[in-house]
């Protein structure tokens, strides 16, 4: 039985082995590479500076309670973060200045600096932890990063990439697995891993909504891996990017005043 080839010379086989491999070239050159993905999607959801409006639901199997939340942001070094409610908490502030972290407490008049070793710890009873508050480390220069596969997580297809921590890097976790929708650059799913592998959070973002020429979760939750019936939802209500913001504005004196 005769095959395409027997009909074709050799110089019109080699023209069509040019053309194949040019295809599979230009499919592999429309993927991105995994740390251009990562950066993509970290400067979707921060921008060059960003203001919020949150609602945070702590959930239990006995309880729930709302927190309210303002924050502002500036790039990577600069962010601030208000409690609006309950009132037991309002006032409270969080600062971030490069690698300076600062926590107000009105109810007491002390301002305390948090060190590295309590980023890993729960903020304000949440199952969000205090980097995820004010984003000490950075997806995009405390990781490597490497893309696994495509793959479909509830209706948006997705990058599955591998973020294992840089030697000498201060993260909070020994592995990261994240799933960023393919169109728009959007964090959809996240599994946070321990030193030694073992998955302890997991975050979905879900409602997407456009935010000027955004897209991005507007529903966030983090559901512990060995907690039945626990998990703490993030509402956006409000978002608004790249309006001018100092770098003055970050300020412990700011803290005490902003509203």
């Amino acid at each position: 039985m005769r095959t395409v080839k027997d009909y074709l010379s050799p110089g019109k086989r080699m023209g069509v082995f040019l053309l194949l491999l040019f295809a599979v070239s230009s499919l592999r050159a429309q993927v991105p590479a995994a740390t251009e993905i990562v950066k993509k999607a970290d400067e979707n959801r921060r921008g060059k500076s960003l203001y919020s409006e949150i609602t945070m639901t702590v959930v239990r199997p006995t309880w729930s309670r709302e927190v309210g939340i303002k924050s502002w942001s500036k790039g990577e070094d600069y962010a601030l973060v208000l409690i609006t409610s309950p009132a037991r908490d309002k006032g409270q502030a969080f600062l971030k200045r490069q690698k300076d972290l600062w926590n107000w407490v009105p109810s007491i008049g002390r301002m305390i600096k948090m060190s590295s070793s309590v980023m890993g710890q729960s903020w304000m009873g949440s199952d969000f932890t205090n980097d995820d508050l004010v984003k000490q480390s950075s997806s995009v220069n405390d990781y490597t990063h490497q893309l696994e596969k495509t793959e479909k997580v509830r209706e948006f297809d997705c990058y599955k990439l591998i973020l294992i921590p840089k030697e000498g890097a201060t993260v909070v976790w020994g592995k990261v697995i994240m799933w960023v929708s393919t169109t728009d650059y959007i964090e959809i799913k996240t599994e946070f891993y321990d030193e030694d592998g073992v998955l302890i959070n997991t975050y979905n973002g879900y409602d997407i909504h456009t935010y000027g020429n955004r897209r991005l979760a507007s529903r966030m939750e983090v559901v512990p891996a060995d907690k039945p019936n626990q998990k703490t939802v993030m509402t956006i209500l409000k978002y608004d990017f790249d309006q001018p913001i100092t770098e003055s504005f970050f300020s412990q004196q700011n803290m005490k005043n902003v509203k």
